[in-house]
């Protein structure tokens, strides 16, 4: 196995969207991938996933067991998903695959931020575990909006300290203006900063120029990958990134 890749983002980012898409730019270029759902509740998904947590959760027998309302099932179930995943495993690792896209659970907070996420993490994608961390446009379209998004991703990142990536989803939804002022506050933090300080004043500008100032301190800056599910673009930076994490950037032999 090359990679495993845990597709992670806020609610509404595109996380099964882009999970899908990748492997459909992955497939035609002749890459072995598999997708695993690791969301005991979604209710549709955009692809059919070779390994489902639904298949081994259920999130109805959980509400009536427990006498849980759907919020409080979703805690209990991704918490119940770490003691299956001997079972995910084995079933992920029959597929003798060289990537494995993890499509993580619709609220970012039940996948990253729960005690269990980090052994389900390390046990299933042992030292090749990656984390494409997605930004949503309709937020990181702001200045204020992309400090949000870094600190999220940041958080996410000290939480599980594993290589990462930021991922810029459906650039289709915002206008070209737009895409290149995110594009260039992913790439110079000095226009973030400007930005920032062209924003209309307010407590959360201020607290948006101190958050600048941590997250630079700390590094946190990452350049975001732009992508669209739609149009297939993007997903070559994706592969070229996975592959200069874990294969000194070599091109995989295609099978």
């Amino acid at each position: 196995m090359i990679a495993s890749l845990f597709v992670v983002g806020p609610a509404g980012s595109g996380k099964s969207t882009f999970t899908a898409a990748f492997r459909e730019w992955m497939i035609k270029n002749e890459y072995e991938t598999i997708t695993v759902n690791l969301d005991p509740g979604a209710e549709s998904l955009p692809y059919m996933p070779d390994v489902d947590v639904r298949d081994i959760v259920d999130l109805g027998s959980i509400m009536e067991e427990y006498q849980l309302g759907p919020n409080g099932a979703q805690i209990v179930a991704a918490d119940l998903t770490a003691n299956f995943v001997e079972e995910l495993k084995r079933e992920v690792d029959s597929y003798e695959a060289d990537y494995v896209l993890y499509d993580t659970a619709g609220q970012i907070e039940l996948f990253a931020f729960r005690a269990a996420s980090k052994f389900i993490v390390d046990y299933l994608g042992e030292e090749n575990a990656m984390l494409a961390f997605l930004f949503d446009p309709a937020l990181a379209k702001s200045p204020s909006g992309y400090i949000s998004l870094l600190i999220l991703s940041s958080s996410v990142y000290f939480r599980f300290y594993r290589p990462y990536i930021n991922i810029l989803s459906k650039i289709d939804i915002v206008s070209d203006e737009e895409l290149q002022n995110i594009a260039d506050w992913s790439t110079d933090w000095n226009s973030l900063y400007l930005a920032l300080l062209k924003e209309n004043p307010s407590m959360r500008k201020e607290l948006s120029i101190e958050l600048f100032k941590a997250l630079e301190n700390i590094d946190a800056f990452r350049t975001l990958i732009p992508t669209s599910a739609r149009m297939l673009y993007g997903y070559e930076d994706v592969y070229n990134a996975i592959q200069m994490t874990f294969a000194g950037g070599e091109d995989l032999e295609k099978r």
